[in-house]
């Protein structure tokens, strides 16, 4: 079966500046698929493409195995959802959904119905005949993906659609995207620099810097085995700490402590060990400590509370090193000032080039 879309050696430039180079991408028919990455990476562009308001340097372009590289968006079996909503103020709900049918000439009796099932699919049947002013900007969303949908696009593509929700809002209807994503069933592309909204929603994410596609993979897999140090460093709360492979299963940190790693990378590389700070334990300086873990040694300097966990920072060798440790019945405080001790399993450890 064909992919979703498919882009393969896509480059995109704007004069001298390339946007995006040598992208090389199979999207799978169904899937929640995030482009990730921080801005002016080009994701937004790639979306752009996908949906033809630009065309590509050079490289093939396919949607469900037809090449589109060239064709204008309504041509294109595609709908966008952008983060301003456009929706029509001197139209009701159920005008503001049915508007692109009306301008295709489809049938009344049609378009009634395809919007009735659009608006089911939101869950926004009851407010059909309000004014988009009366609603929630949360409902205004909604709205703008019942217009989307209605024309039942191959592959919806959203970009940046919640960033003007506020947080809690914008939490729900993460939920509310991926739950509607499952119930329609198709293929839906969503541009975000947010990381939390990718982990949460997506099926796989490709992260993007530079006009590159780094890497692509499931939520799981990006955070926790993220191949460069751009990736590691990007998603979420890391250590990244400059280290020396020794040979394949242990390396030399620069503070110069001996720990085991699998690092698949030629001795004498100068690599990066990335450490996720809730894979990691503290302990006091007397405390027994395991001896299958790895150990550096150094002196407490921050502590910040967040209810249901403590953030330190431990100065050593090696760097500042930041551990979280979940606030719960019977652990011990460690002070500021303190000498402590960071212990990890070797599996917990990520090794990059660096």
């Amino acid at each position: 079966m064909a992919a979703a879309v498919a882009l393969q050696g896509v480059s995109k430039a704007f004069g001298d500046v390339y946007a995006v180079r040598e992208l090389d991408l199979a999207i799978r028919d169904g899937e929640f698929f995030s482009l990730l990455g921080p801005s002016g990476c080009g994701k937004t562009t790639t979306l752009r493409m996908i949906a033809g308001f630009e065309f590509p340097t050079e490289g093939s372009l396919q949607i469900h195995g037809v090449e589109m590289a060239l064709q204008p968006p309504n041509e294109r079996p595609v709908n966008t959802v952008f983060q301003s909503y456009a929706l029509f103020p001197h139209m009701t709900v159920e005008e503001n959904v049915g508007f692109g049918l009306r301008m295709k000439k489809v049938g009344g009796t049609e378009i009634a119905e395809r919007v009735k099932r659009a608006l089911d699919m939101v869950r926004l049947s009851h407010r059909a005949t309000a004014a988009p002013k009366q609603l929630s900007g949360g409902q205004q969303q909604r709205v703008a993906l019942a217009r989307a949908l209605v024309n039942e696009p191959e592959v919806l593509l959203l970009d940046e659609p919640l960033g003007a929700l506020d947080l809690k809002l914008r939490q729900a209807m993460q939920t509310e995207l991926k739950d509607l994503q499952a119930r329609v069933g198709i293929t839906f592309v969503y541009v975000t620099h947010d990381q939390g909204e990718a982990l949460t929603m997506s099926d796989r994410i490709g992260v993007m810097h530079e006009g590159r596609l780094l890497q692509v993979g499931t939520p799981q897999e990006i955070y926790e085995r993220p191949t460069s140090r751009f990736v590691a460093g990007f998603i979420g709360e890391i250590n990244l700490l400059p280290a020396t492979v020794i040979d394949h299963d242990s390396v030399r940190l620069a503070g110069g402590r001996l720990v085991a790693a699998a690092t698949g990378v030629a001795p004498g590389s100068e690599v990066t060990v990335a450490l996720r700070p809730e894979r990691l334990e503290l302990y006091g300086v007397n405390e027994v400590i395991p001896t299958n873990l790895n150990t550096v040694r150094g002196r407490v300097t921050r502590r910040v509370y967040f209810g249901d966990v403590f953030f330190y920072d431990i100065d050593t060798t090696d760097g500042v090193i930041e551990v979280k440790e979940e606030n719960r019945p019977g652990v011990d405080l460690h002070e500021i000032g303190e000498e402590a001790v960071v212990a990890w399993d070797p599996a917990a450890s990520t090794v990059v080039e660096r």
